[in-house]
């Protein structure tokens, strides 16, 4: 049987360059974990593709997943459903492949409940003040939607406690390479390796 995988949360507030973040990680190559792409109901932006940076659904198809308790997280922000399949998570898992999930923090805290073996990491931006530079750079949402956003983000960051580590995004590329490092290291906490040691000693003793 397969050691099960294990999971990699990234979160953190809108605007923080998450997907960025992911994207140059997964841009890289040379992985050996695979990223589970998210659902959504709101709009593909430029240069998004349905599948590879998020499922593009309806709002009705998004509630009848919800009402057959389908979804392993979800939340609704700024008049959008995000969320992810539970199905693919532990079907992967399962088969030992580490798992990759880039999600907002509330649906990173529904995850840690249920997960809570997981490996979660918070994405932080320099300061307040770059975050909203980014917001307005995107050139994606209106000035309200944007100041509603920099308060949900100000309320997300004072959720950081709740995870395992943060990284500052000040550069994309040392963003990747602090969080790959935390990958690298969490693999060999004891608490991962012993089962395996378990197992090969009670085959010893057969």
């Amino acid at each position: 049987m397969a050691k099960r995988g294990m999971l990699i949360v990234l979160s953190g507030p809108s605007g923080v360059g998450k997907g960025t973040v992911r994207k140059a990680i997964f841009d890289q190559g040379g992985n050996d974990f695979v990223y589970s792409v998210s659902m959504t109901t709101r709009s593909p932006r430029v240069g998004e593709e349905n599948g590879v940076d998020y499922h593009f659904v309806t709002k009705t198809e998004f509630e009848e997943e919800i009402a057959n308790g389908g979804m392993l997280e979800y939340a609704q922000y700024v008049d959008n459903y995000y969320g992810t399949p539970i199905k693919y998570i532990n079907k992967t898992l399962d088969e030992g492949h580490d798992v990759f999930l880039e999600i907002e923090v509330q649906g990173a805290m529904q995850v840690r409940e249920k997960m809570p073996t997981g490996v979660y990491i918070f994405l932080t931006p320099p300061d307040l003040k770059e975050l909203k530079n980014r917001l307005v750079g995107r050139g994606t949402d209106s000035a309200e939607v944007i100041e509603k956003r920099i308060e949900t983000a100000i309320s997300e960051i004072k959720m950081m406690e709740n995870y395992d580590y943060a990284v500052v995004n000040d550069e994309v590329e040392l963003a990747v390479e602090r969080i790959k490092d935390i990958i690298r290291a969490e693999r060999l906490r004891v608490v991962r390796v012993m089962p395996e040691y378990n197992e090969m000693i009670g085959d010893l003793g057969k």
